[in-house]
């Protein structure tokens, strides 16, 4: 962990990263063609600058009438609508898939159909994920970047402080249970804890309904049903009530959201949590994570039909810039993004200067591309990976034998804030009505489907 004076300077390097970046892009001349584009989230460490900055050379070298001004962007569901509304997003930003279908129907992503083809790699999209940026016509709206599944994320050190065997992490729900109750008993920490706010409880909550077997939503566009009260929604509700008042093994924050959740693990204050499995790379660059004490491993899944939720987020083009600034973009987007996907040489590059900056290579993802395009351009970056992969065994060796379960497509991140509310009143009630509160979030979310 960075002492808190290290952490300051790493703040202030970052902060004139920024301002140097900046202050040339304001000088360019004005033959070039200025894009801003989406960087890291606030707070991210100076070596992710210093990597960006060194891509930024390397693409500007390569594109001497382009001018790439970067820009701090975190993507939230509660502000996002306002940043949007208000015109003080990025020339090129990301979104979630939940997020895409509701931006392309509404006009407010650019459509880059034309591009995507004449770059030669269409048909090499996942077509499950390339769905997600795709109209009802099959017009392309945005490049599918990254992609996750959901998995189980735990703290080595809290394991073995609790007697546990991290090397073996738990593989049902019981023994979630179990193993946090064990890490709260020996460590006064949080041996479980669960997003709640800012549409992450609704997400999470989701997630463990899918893979208790559940579904929230059945239909296809235009036509969907909510069907959050189901089994493996009671089943994930229950599982945290008893883990909340039964066990008292989940601390005493039960408003988090995706940022705290990470800070609080990070500082090694929480044994396990469930979130995407690209996280890592977030975890050591935004928050100072110990690689050491970092674990991974599948999600448990039971019921009759159980799955992983898969989500991810895709480069996306604002739909008020210029054709100029369309063509920028686009360059930007397969170079920064889709190139190390496709070429050795790219990727080499790409991994290369990550590692020179410090900065994690080949944290788990799932295949934005066919699997056999994905396999190869690990193969080119095996040498330089150099996240703990035999600490995320469990994942690797599980994932695959999993099914993956998209995100309900109807009015995603409203229902995800109404089951906010539901999670919420389950951690802070122990008398609260599972039933009732998820029949009435049935009927609102039915509501918001009707409209």
């Amino acid at each position: 962990m960075k002492s808190r004076s290290k952490a300051l300077a790493a703040s202030l390097a970052a902060v004139g990263l920024v301002a140097s970046l900046a202050a040339c892009s304001a000088g360019s001349s004005s033959g070039k063609t200025e894009l801003r584009v989406a960087t890291f989230p606030p707070g991210a460490d100076a070596a992710a600058y210093e990597a960006f900055a060194a891509q930024e050379a390397q693409f500007e070298k390569a594109n001497p009438d382009i001018d790439i001004i970067g820009v701090e962007y975190e993507w939230e569901g509660p502000t996002f609508a306002v940043q949007l509304a208000g015109g003080s997003l990025p020339d090129l930003f990301t979104v979630p898939f939940t997020d895409s279908k509701t931006l392309l129907e509404n006009g407010q992503l650019m459509d880059v159909t034309a591009e995507v083809e004449a770059l030669g790699y269409a048909d090499k999209f996942n077509p499950i994920i390339l769905e997600q940026v795709q109209d009802a016509d099959g017009n392309i709206f945005g490049f599918p970047r990254q992609a996750y599944a959901m998995g189980l994320h735990y703290n080595r050190d809290l394991f073995e402080q609790a007697g546990l065997d991290p090397d073996n992490p738990p593989t049902t729900w019981d023994e979630v249970r179990e193993a946090a109750k064990a890490i709260s008993e020996a460590t006064g920490k949080a041996g479980y804890a669960q997003m709640s706010m800012n549409n992450t409880g609704g997400w999470q909550l989701t997630a463990a309904t899918i893979a208790h077997g559940g579904r929230t939503q059945e239909g296809t566009t235009g036509s969907y049903t909510s069907t959050i009260n189901n089994p493996g929604t009671v089943a994930a509700l229950e599982f945290l009530h008893d883990l909340r008042w039964e066990d008292n093994s989940m601390g005493s924050n039960f408003l988090l959201d995706w940022g705290t959740i990470n800070q609080e693990f990070a500082a090694g204050n929480i044994g396990m949590y469930t979130s995407g499995s690209d996280v890592y790379t977030a975890l050591v660059r935004d928050f100072s994570l110990d690689p050491a004490v970092y674990g991974l491993t599948v999600i448990p899944l039971e019921g009759d039909d159980p799955g992983v939720l898969g989500g991810g987020d895709i480069a996306v083009v604002s739909p008020t810039v210029s054709a100029d600034e369309k063509a920028a973009a686009v360059k930007w987007i397969d170079w920064y993004y889709m190139q190390k996907l496709l070429n050795k040489d790219a990727a080499v590059q790409d991994a290369q200067t990550l590692v020179d900056s410090g900065q994690a290579v080949g944290t788990p993802v799932l295949p934005v591309l066919d699997q056999e395009t994905y396999l190869e351009s690990r193969e080119w970056i095996a040498d330089l990976i150099n996240v703990p992969l035999d600490q995320m065994t469990g994942f690797f060796d599980g994932i695959f034998e999993q099914t993956p379960v998209g995100e309900p497509k109807g009015k995603t991140q409203e229902i995800y804030a109404l089951l906010d509310t539901v999670v919420q009143a389950v951690l802070t009630d122990q008398n609260a009505d599972i039933d009732a509160l998820l029949t009435k979030a049935d009927a609102d979310a039915q509501a918001l489907l009707d409209e």
